[in-house]
């Protein structure tokens, strides 16, 4: 083994440290149970630092592939950690909201996802996320080591808190409480307004997790149509019969069809809501996506009806795992009890992060260009997917999401299953929508749709569930 182009060819002397010793133990060069070098023979020998040395060791420790024996020095494991495959199946998997997010999150990076609900990596504000990394690093100690209050860091529910003052709400930070996500902040506002047995009403088709966190509490789903301009109105009211305590939606950027609701649906479903005590949570994780802010339940009945949640994962980084709740001081009140019960605090790490990032001036155009090439990956989604026949419901004015119609004859399903074996993961519409028409609908993402692949084996899988390929 030549030792230098080994250490050479290591982003950092760290990892070619790790490098050298597993070549030694996968090639049986040292074996089970063998004794590695000491830290000074080593780092003589690749020409690095003991503490280098030291280093390696210890992550190797970690990740249980040597063992220390105390006064006599490191060796290889006896018995070496082995992962056990993962057996869990799931029922329908093409359907299976819970196998979706999964597929999603541990495709590899040769698959292609023109399903998933988030943007490509190299479109996020890496550089800026990477000043306020420092800023971080050279700020109070604190922030590194301490619990925040209980509602979270101060500033960033300041700048929430503006914001939504900016767009018309009367609004005070303490009517801010951040969490560790969108989906947290869902399930403790279930939590903390339903029991078993009770009914949530939800659009169909809607966001698929809004259905993982409602059958985990044993709770009963009505769905209601949604229209070009939000949930069927008269459906919506034919649904109070069942005596629904809660009302989970996104009005701005709606998941999956990107479409947002319009002024008069939106005052009629408030009405109804306030006239059958039905709580409307309503979910605006998409609001960065928007060039020209549309209506939201929240601002038109000044949170009085409305609690809404939102997060930072789709514009910024879903790394940071910042999301946050805002609704009137006693529900506030209320979810606050559910937070500390259940997770106690919430990440300060996250939420500085997330604050140092929003707080730069270049933020703001980072989202200009962002909308721009969303824009322009938008028409050339549609017009590769017209030119196959799969055709939009509607054609949104922002936002990742394309909510597509299949030709006749195509199921979505037998389509996602066809399309695995060439690593292209589709999300059909059965996921998102109990309806019966929901297997001729897929969801696609403009910002993952600008490789040519796509449109080339989707084209291939149509012909042959047609019955034009052998």
């Amino acid at each position: 083994m030549n030792i230098k182009t080994v250490m050479d060819k290591r982003p950092t002397k760290i990892d070619g440290v790790i490098h050298f010793i597993s070549e030694k133990i996968n090639t049986y060069e040292i074996l089970p149970g063998g004794k590695l070098p000491s830290l000074r023979v080593l780092s003589k020998q690749l020409g690095v630092s003991i503490s280098t040395v030291l280093e390696a060791y210890e992550r190797m420790l970690a990740e249980h592939k040597i063992e220390v024996r105390h006064g006599s020095g490191y060796f290889v494991k006896n018995t070496p950690y082995i992962a056990i495959k993962n057996t869990t199946t799931f029922q329908n998997i093409e359907s299976d909201p819970f196998w979706v997010a999964h597929q999603s999150l541990m495709a590899t990076e040769a698959s292609l996802k023109p399903c998933c609900g988030w943007l490509p990596t190299d479109w996020l504000p890496e550089a800026h996320i990477k000043k306020s990394l420092r800023e971080l690093l050279t700020g109070p100690s604190e922030v590194l080591l301490s619990y925040s209050s209980v509602l979270g860091y101060t500033p960033l529910r300041e700048m929430i808190a503006k914001r939504i003052s900016d767009l018309g709400a009367l609004m005070h930070h303490d009517q801010v409480l951040l969490t560790d996500s969108a989906t947290q902040a869902l399930d403790m506002i279930c939590r903390a307004w339903l029991k078993e047995g009770d009914t949530v009403i939800v659009d169909d088709p809607c966001y698929f997790n809004f259905f993982s966190v409602i059958n985990l509490l044993g709770i009963n789903v009505i769905s209601v149509p949604f229209t070009p301009h939000g949930p069927d109105v008269s459906q919506f009211l034919l649904a109070m019969k069942h005596s629904p305590k809660l009302y989970i939606t996104n009005s701005g950027i709606h998941n999956p069809t990107g479409t947002s609701i319009g002024i008069g649906t939106a005052h009629k479903i408030l009405k109804i809501a306030e006239e059958h005590n039905v709580l409307i949570v309503e979910d605006d994780v998409y609001s960065d996506f928007e060039r020209v802010p549309t209506p939201r339940y929240a601002l038109l009945s000044d949170f009085e009806q409305v609690i809404q949640i939102s997060s930072f994962s789709k514009s910024l980084s879903a790394s940071f795992r910042c999301g946050y709740i805002v609704a009137k001081p006693e529900y506030i009140e209320i979810l606050a009890k559910i937070k500390i019960a259940s997770n106690f605090n919430s990440s300060q790490l996250n939420a500085v992060l997330v604050h140092n990032t929003l707080k730069d001036a270049q933020y703001r155009r980072y989202l200009e260009y962002m909308q721009h090439r969303l824009n322009d990956a938008r028409h050339y989604t549609v017009h590769q997917l017209k030119g196959l026949g799969i055709e939009p419901w509607v054609i949104p004015k922002s936002g990742m999401f394309l909510w597509c119609e299949l030709p006749v004859g195509i199921s979505a399903n037998a389509l996602a299953k066809s399309c695995r074996e060439d690593h292209l993961i589709l999300v059909a519409g059965t996921v998102f929508s109990q309806a019966k028409s929901a297997d001729q609908f897929i969801r696609f993402n403009v910002s993952h749709c600008l490789d040519q692949r796509i449109f080339d084996l989707l084209k291939k899988h149509m012909m042959r569930l047609k019955g034009r390929l052998v």
